[in-house]
């Protein structure tokens, strides 16, 4: 049996994360990370390979926690219902991890790393975005009976745009209103029910 790890990888990927929204990308070097998380630099490179392997990460689990939230929220089976779900659930991810949202919010991978996302990156993202990908095709083919390019793209102003609108909004907000949640399903299912067949 493995021992247990000293240092909790949520610990140093929340110290990572503090560190690009305070002070941007440039401030989150391996020494501040380690100093912030409390984390032996060495610990640091072992785990993450580097600074960008670090980061990397960071901004994944902020992926992951968001996508984990919005696609448990599609399986009512009336469209119009789970895409109003989805806004929802998004608004959600903003209120209960903030600085997970903001990072999402701010931040492209890109603007994190030294160097740009390598194709390691890229096919783990696509994998990641596939579900989420296909549950909007799915709304697409259930409200306009096809899933071809324009189909998608109002599929995602009605449950990808309009909630990351409102979060980006909202974003630097104490806290987010109490009725975001109500207004954009409201707004949801308005345009979405605008597109039935």
């Amino acid at each position: 049996m493995a021992p247990p790890r000293k240092h909790d990888t949520d610990v140093i990927l929340d110290a990572a994360r503090t560190l690009v929204l305070a002070e941007g990308p440039r401030a989150a070097s391996v020494a501040a990370i380690a100093a912030a998380s409390g984390a032996p630099v060495g610990t640091l490179y072992h785990r993450f390979g580097n600074r960008n392997g670090v980061l990397t990460a960071a901004w994944l689990r902020a992926l992951e926690r968001f996508q984990a939230g919005v696609l448990a929220a599609t399986g009512h089976p009336d469209p119009v219902e789970a895409g109003a779900e989805m806004t929802v659930a998004a608004v959600r991810f903003g209120r209960e991890l903030p600085s997970d949202a903001r990072l999402l919010l701010n931040l492209r991978v890109s603007d994190l790393l030294d160097g740009g996302p390598d194709a390691d990156f890229r096919a783990r993202l696509a994998g990641m975005n596939a579900p989420l990908i296909e549950h909007l095709r799915r709304l697409a083919r259930d409200l306009f009976g096809r899933d071809g390019n324009r189909e998608i793209d109002a599929i995602s102003r009605a449950v990808v745009d309009l909630p990351y609108a409102a979060l980006r909004r909202h974003a630097h907000a104490p806290e987010l209103p109490d009725w975001l949640e109500t207004d954009l399903a409201e707004a949801a299912r308005t345009l979405l029910s605008s597109y039935r067949r």
